[in-house]
This record gives structure tokens, C-alpha cells and sequence, in this order.
């Protein structure tokens, strides 16, 4: 299977249109990427054909709807080598995955119990644990990160001790583009019998996840920057350690029986998804991950480190650029900062020349802090993106440079 950028841009409407009459450069796709026509189509002709409520209902659309729903759990499934479907639980994104497993399995935790982050989280997988910190007196345990952004293996492995009860950490940075060692940091947690939580919302985007190879205990991410809408998310989970976890919300589907005075639970997935779910978000995702699945991941991922080195050899001399994050084998992120320039200034900049990045703190305030940062500009790269985009980046990079020169 051969990789062909420009066949793949052809499916994606957005990507004809013109900002500030240039051509769209998006490279924002970190905080949330664009969508192809088989996810609108798939998203569209549920509304149009069959649209009705899931579970339960007896009536055609219903059963026609529930399947397609359900098909997409499937493929969630299929996608990540899951060992059944049933580890798959939708939520409403990444953030939500990663705050029920706090909420749930922190009902056991108490004062002094350590939770392992580290210095290079996202805040979703950052603040579900402060809460806990906050209301049950856990104790958050920071892996630092080094000069070049890699986790300091060394520390973590220090770190984890008789009172860890989870270890939460990203598989790959939305700043720094590292990609960590996931399955090195779940042999380390579980030769302690800890569990391991990884946040793979980048991760999953730009390389091959299967979660049985990994050993994780829970992997959560979202769909909108999986190509696929907003809205959506999945938490997979081992089926021992869903069972485990007591209900996060309440409401229909989630209970099995209820009376005045007693209520039994559903089994997982379906503890845990309270209410009336997205459905057509979940059917949108379903057909993100089936288009996704027709490319070849390996050379698609190739493509896109090639784009970064275009970047960084482009600007390369350029004293005037000071990047964050610069570890062996990244993923495609460039995150950086402009000598003399407010980083939401470069951003307006670039946005004239068409060019979209993202600015500010990335949801990562304790990762810029650690590199002297108060915020930074973020390129990110998908498969669409070509070699010309990162020389056009490149170009209005310097343009911008030249208002503060």
C-alpha cells in the first residue's frame, strides 16, 4: 500500500478554500483536524435515513441505528486490537474518558495514595487528578522532563512505590511531539502492581495503537482530532478493570434494574454511558476510523515526520526561532517561539498568509513553565499537509519575523 498526499487532500472539501485570499495552510491539526466526505456522508445520511434513538427501541430506525452505532464500536474496537467490543466505552471525548476513570476508580483513593503524571500532560490529564488531590488528599508524583522533552525514565522508575495506585501519562505530547515509551512505562507500573492510564489523543492520530500489545489498563482519546466530529471519544478499557469501576454518571441505559430502595448496574461499556449517547458522533467516528484504516498508517506517519524535517531544516540558521521540545524520532509538532514576538501575535501574522497554528499554552502550563515559556506558537501536521505547506510555513514564518526584526 503507497501513500499519496495529494490524492488524500482531495477528500477533504475544506482544504480548497482560501483564507485572507491565499490558499488554506491548516496546520492546527493537534487541537482538532479536518474531516473527509466519508464522515460527512456517514454523519449526514443517519439524519437523513434512519436517524432514532439507540437500545431498546423496537421499531426500524431504531434497529437500524443501534447497528450502525454499535458497528462503530466495532471498529473502535478492530482499531485498537481490543479483545472484545465490550472494552469500549464512548464518552464525549478524551477529556471526559480520562475524568471517569478518575472519578470511578478514586472513589477507593485515599489520603496519601500517589498518582504518577508527568511534566508533559495535557491539562485534561492533569486536572481530574488534582481533584483528587483536592477532595481525597491523594499526592500527585511528577516525572520530569529533560532538556530535549523526553520523560527521565530514570525518575519515573523512582517515583513508583508502595502507595502509587495509578500512573497517568500521555503516549505522545501535544507540545512536544514526543512520542513515549508506552510500552516501557506500563512493564514499569505493573511490576508494582499499578495500573497505567495513557492519554493517547496525538498518539492514535499518527501511528498504529494496539492496546493488547501495550498491556494498558485504560487508553482514552478523542475523535475530532482522529479526523473524525467532536463530541466523541472512547475510554478502552481491560474488561477486569471496567468491572471493577463503579458507575461514573447516572441516568438510562447505564442500570440494570431499578427500585425505591435498591439499583443494579448495566455491565460495561454500558455503565458507563448514561443517557441518550452521541450517536451521530459516534457513527461519524465509526467512519473515520474505516477510512483511516484503508491508509497505510506506517507510510502516512513517514510523510508526516518528513514534513517536520522540511520545517526544521527550512529554518534552520534562523537564530531568531527558539523550539520547544527537539527529542529523537518525534511526532510531527513543531511548538516554538519567535525572539521579541508575543506568540499570539506571530499566530495573527501567519493567519494573513493563510498559514493557521495554534498559540498560547496548549492546555500544558506546567510543560511551558518547565521550559521558561508563558505560551508558545504550535505548528502540527496530518497526512493532508504536504512538503509545499511546510515550505509556505516556512516562508510566511519569516515574513512574520520580519514586523519584529
Amino acid at each position: 500500500m503507497s501513500f499519496d498526499p495529494d490524492a488524500v487532500r482531495e477528500e477533504f472539501p475544506i482544504l480548497k478554500r482560501q483564507v485572507n485570499g491565499r490558499p488554506l495552510v491548516y496546520l492546527d491539526n493537534a487541537a482538532s483536524a479536518q474531516k473527509p466526505r466519508a464522515v460527512i456522508a456517514a454523519m449526514s445520511r443517519v439524519m437523513e435515513t434512519c436517524y432514532a434513538n439507540v437500545h431498546r427501541g423496537l421499531h426500524t430506525l431504531a434497529n437500524e441505528t443501534t447497528d450502525a452505532y454499535e458497528a462503530a464500536r466495532n471498529s473502535v474496537a478492530r482499531f485498537l486490537n481490543a479483545a472484545t467490543p465490550a472494552e469500549i466505552v464512548f464518552t464525549k471525548g478524551g477529556t471526559e474518558a480520562i475524568n471517569l476513570v478518575a472519578a470511578s476508580f478514586g472513589q477507593s483513593i485515599q489520603a496519601g495514595d500517589e498518582i504518577v503524571v508527568s511534566q508533559m500532560e495535557h491539562h485534561a490529564n492533569i486536572v481530574p487528578w488534582h481533584f483528587l488531590r483536592e477532595r481525597k488528599g491523594a499526592v500527585l508524583r511528577w516525572v520530569p522532563v529533560t532538556d530535549d522533552g523526553r520523560l527521565d525514565m530514570e525518575a519515573y522508575r523512582a517515583l513508583l512505590g508502595p502507595r502509587t495506585r495509578m500512573v497517568a501519562i500521555s503516549h505522545m505530547s501535544n507540545v512536544l511531539g514526543t512520542i513515549n515509551p508506552a510500552r516501557e512505562i506500563v512493564e514499569a507500573a505493573h511490576a508494582h502492581g499499578v495500573p497505567v492510564l495513557l492519554d493517547g489523543c496525538q498518539a492514535i492520530v499518527h501511528e498504529a495503537v494496539d492496546v493488547q500489545a501495550l498491556d494498558v489498563d485504560f487508553y482514552a482519546f478523542s475523535g475530532h482530532k482522529l479526523y473524525g466530529p467532536t463530541g466523541i471519544g472512547v475510554l478502552y478499557g481491560k474488561a477486569e478493570r471496567l468491572a471493577a469501576l463503579p458507575p461514573y454518571q447516572g441516568g438510562g441505559e447505564m442500570i440494570g434494574q431499578v427500585a425505591e430502595d435498591a439499583i443494579t448496574y448495566a455491565d460495561p461499556p454500558h455503565r458507563f454511558e448514561a443517557g441518550t449517547p452521541a450517536i451521530v458522533e459516534a457513527i461519524g467516528l465509526g467512519a473515520a476510523i474505516e477510512w483511516l484504516s484503508g491508509i497505510d498508517r506506517k507510510a502516512s506517519a513517514e510523510h508526516e515526520k518528513a514534513l517536520y524535517r522540511r520545517v526544521v531544516e527550512g529554518l534552520n540558521g534562523a537564530n531568531w526561532i527558539k523550539p520547544i521540545g527537539t527529542a529523537p524520532d518525534k511526532g510531527a509538532i513543531f511548538s516554538f517561539n519567535v525572539e521579541g514576538a508575543h506568540a499570539h501575535d506571530i499566530a495573527q501574522l501567519l493567519d494573513r498568509y493563510g498559514v493557521a497554528v495554534r498559540a498560547g499554552t496548549h492546555c500544558a502550563e506546567p510543560l511551558l513553565r518547565r521550559f521558561g515559556a508563558s505560551s508558545s506558537a504550535r505548528a502540527s501536521f496530518a497526512l493532508y499537509n504536504t512538503l509545499e505547506e511546510a515550505d509556505s510555513f516556512v516562508e510566511a514564518l519569516g515574513r512574520a519575523r520580519a514586523f519584529f526584526a
